[in-house]
């Protein structure tokens, strides 16, 4: 069963116009443009420290830039219809059902229209054993397959994800990723960072790749891995460690 598409006007492209951000006097990302396209699965990639999981952070509206701007189609700087799930799930202590519940709930559904979606979800994602079991006691796949499944619920046009299965082995890496391509395949457009480059030529269709908190490259996917412009990228590739 696919997820029933929103009909209101979309919230993409988001364009983030010169972004920056410091702290305390250091700069952290500079002057980064960039647009996010509909329908696209962007992977955010490049070596520790080099600013991706803050990228989206700034992409989602958690935080703000302190230069530039981060602006969505709608001239919105912070659009509803999106989510953002991360390395570690931020699940609610109470049952997995419950957890899908909540957030339909702060968005007003009615106790109705929330009880059909929780069972759509659940049956969706193979979750119905687990309804009852409290989310904090699921294993770390199955914490994550909720938050991408709670994510889902929400009818999000955009995705993001923090190195979504870092913490995870192959297994539980390889039923996340069939599930994002999955959501990819419904329309949602997917942001995700990634230091696993066997993760990255899976599933990107663009990559953006990260320096010292600069965008170095935004290219697509296919012509970044079949050779990088930037001697960083290229020696990211390589396996050679960059500073």
């Amino acid at each position: 069963m696919t997820h029933p598409r929103p009909t209101s006007p979309t919230i993409l492209p988001l364009r983030l116009e010169g972004v920056g951000y410091d702290v305390a006097g250091k700069t952290l990302l500079s002057d980064i443009s960039l647009a996010v396209d509909p329908g696209r699965r962007l992977v955010v990639m490049g070596a520790n420290g080099a600013g991706k999981s803050l990228l989206l952070r700034l992409c989602h509206g958690l935080i703000a830039p302190t230069a530039g701007r981060c602006i969505w189609a709608d001239g919105s700087i912070r659009a509803h219809a999106q989510a953002m799930v991360f390395q570690r799930p931020i699940l609610l202590r109470r049952s997995v059902a419950a957890n899908l519940d909540y957030p339909l709930a702060l968005r007003g559904l009615s106790r109705q229209a929330r009880r059909a979606t929780v069972a759509r979800t659940l049956d969706r994602f193979g979750l119905g054993p687990l309804a009852d079991r409290p989310a904090r006691l699921l294993s770390g796949g199955e914490q994550q397959r909720l938050a991408l499944a709670r994510a889902w619920s929400m009818q999000p046009e955009v995705l993001f994800l923090d190195e979504p299965t870092s913490a995870l082995d192959p297994s539980a890496t390889r039923i996340i990723e069939e599930m994002l391509m999955g959501f990819s395949a419904e329309g949602i457009t997917i942001v995700l960072t990634t230091h696993n480059l066997g993760q990255a030529r899976r599933l990107a269709e663009d990559v953006a790749f990260l320096h010292r908190g600069r965008l170095i490259e935004h290219r697509p996917a296919a012509d970044f891995f079949a050779g990088p412009a930037a001697p960083e990228a290229r020696a990211f590739l390589a396996g050679d460690l960059i500073w």
